[in-house]
C-alpha cells in the first residue's frame, strides 16, 4: 500500500518527466495554449485518481498520451457540437509557433492529421503504436500521415521525402 507521500513523489516525478510532452501533444491537437495547459493538468489529475500499474516507462508514456488525446477529442467534440462565442474567440486568437514555416503549416492541418504527424515525427512513434494509442487501424494512420505529407507539400511548395515507418 502506497502512502500519500509516495503517491505525491510519484506524481511529481511523472509531471517532471512527461508534462512537456503532454502539453505539446495537447497543443498540437487543440492549437490553443490555455486549453493545452488545462488538458495537461487534467491528465495528471487522472493519473493521480487512477494510479494504474504500468508495465514499463514506455507503457506509462503511451497511457498518458492516450489520455491526453482522448481529452482533446472530447473537448473538440464538445466545443464544435455546442458552438458559442468562446469558439469564435478561440479560432480568432489561435496562437502559432513562431519562426518555423513547417511548424506553422503542421498547425494549419486538421486535428486528425496534426495528431498523427505529431506522434510520428515529434514523439517518434511507429504507425502500429499510433494506431494502438488512438484506437485507429494501422492503415488509417498510414493514410493520415500520407495525406498530411501531401497537404504539407502543397502548403509549403516543397518536395518532401516519402519516408515511412
Amino acid at each position: 500500500m502506497q502512502t500519500a507521500n509516495d503517491i505525491g513523489i510519484y506524481i511529481s516525478s511523472a509531471v517532471d518527466r512527461y508534462s512537456d510532452m503532454i502539453y505539446r501533444a495537447a497543443y498540437h491537437a487543440l492549437c490553443d495554449r490555455s486549453y493545452a495547459e488545462d488538458i495537461t493538468q487534467e491528465v495528471f489529475m487522472k493519473l493521480m485518481q487512477t494510479l494504474p500499474d504500468f508495465e514499463s516507462d514506455e507503457h506509462e508514456k503511451a497511457w498518458l498520451l492516450r489520455v491526453a488525446l482522448n481529452m482533446c477529442k472530447t473537448y473538440n467534440r464538445k466545443i464544435y457540437s455546442h458552438p458559442s462565442e468562446e469558439l469564435s474567440e478561440s479560432i480568432a486568437s489561435k496562437e502559432r509557433v513562431g519562426g518555423s514555416p513547417v511548424m506553422e503549416a503542421v498547425m494549419e492541418l486538421p486535428e486528425k492529421y496534426r495528431t498523427a504527424v505529431y506522434l510520428h515525427y515529434f514523439e517518434g512513434y511507429k504507425i502500429a503504436e499510433i494506431a494502438e494509442m488512438t484506437g485507429q487501424n494501422q492503415n488509417t494512420v498510414s493514410s493520415l500521415l500520407l495525406r498530411a505529407r501531401k497537404r504539407l507539400k502543397i502548403m509549403l511548395g516543397e518536395e518532401f521525402d516519402d519516408e515511412d515507418k
